[in-house]
């Protein structure tokens, strides 16, 4: 794609017509770094769709769940709306295979992020079950909270044993943060993992810091690369991978991975996706 339009113009938040053949042009790219921006991170954006239909030759409907796998360091990310609008340009256009159906996005999607995409289609009854994070859920911890916008400053690393802190290797994870869509103002849910190995972190600042972002407006990409970040800075750990998953709305949810290690993730539905 030749150019990248803001965030402003794009069909999020607007009055919308929903067009039901195939339309390329509906996908709506919006820059993700500004010009030359370093990326100190490796990882993947995993969007899950549940209202993939097309018709076959015959003029039958097929329905499929879809994975689609965007590189974190393309140029683009696909404006969440306009994805939508895009798969639903499907639902009254005939294919001869699925396997035309899969190129067809993939080429599509690539296209538009600048960047690397793989797409893989689910049949509904063999789709992947309910999975969860590994490791210890922070939610039950009992703190005071006072801040619900972002601060970096909540996040220490543990108490130091004969001036030192523990080195450890863990899993860390909460089902409380919440972020809003910069344009509609609209919640997103998520439940966040933070495996990492080097200094302990402090768990109850960890906590808060990530219900900070209750009151934040960001794209969830951006939510987690802001969180990576933090985190790298603020504690220190020798390696580190940030991974939300988000609640779906209008049948997509987006489930950013980040990582200072060279990770393939696993795409784990939970129990609100």
């Amino acid at each position: 794609m030749s150019h990248t339009t803001s965030v402003e113009l794009s069909p999020l938040g607007s009055t919308t017509e929903y067009k039901n053949t195939y339309d390329a042009a509906l996908l709506y790219p919006i820059a993700r770094y500004p010009e030359g921006q370093e990326k100190h991170f490796k990882g993947v954006d995993i969007w899950n769709a549940y209202e993939v239909s097309w018709l076959n030759a015959k003029g039958k409907p097929i329905v499929r769940l879809a994975e689609f796998r965007i590189a974190a360091n393309s140029k683009n990310l696909v404006e969440s709306k306009s994805f939508k609008l895009y798969l639903n340009s499907f639902n009254l256009t005939r294919f001869e295979t699925e396997a035309e159906v899969v190129a067809l996005m993939q080429k599509d999607l690539a296209k538009v992020v600048e960047g690397e995409v793989k797409v893989n289609f689910y049949q509904l009854d063999k789709a992947p079950v309910f999975g969860q994070f590994a490791g210890f859920c922070l939610d039950n911890l009992d703190v005071d909270i006072e801040d619900y916008t972002p601060n970096a400053a909540l996040l220490t690393n543990g108490l130091v044993d004969d001036g030192k802190v523990d080195e450890v290797e863990e899993v860390l994870y909460s089902h409380l943060l919440k972020s809003n869509c910069p344009v509609t103002g609209q919640p997103d849910w998520a439940t966040v993992g933070i495996s990492y190995q080097g200094p302990e972190i402090n768990r109850e600042g960890l906590l808060k810091y990530l219900v900070s972002y209750r009151e934040h407006g960001d794209f969830h990409e951006h939510c987690v690369e802001q969180i990576f970040a933090d985190i790298l800075a603020q504690c220190k750990p020798n390696s580190l991978s940030v991974y939300a998953r988000y609640v779906r709305r209008g049948g997509l949810d987006i489930n950013p991975f980040r990582s200072t290690e060279d990770i393939d993730p696993e795409n784990m539905r939970l129990s609100r996706q």
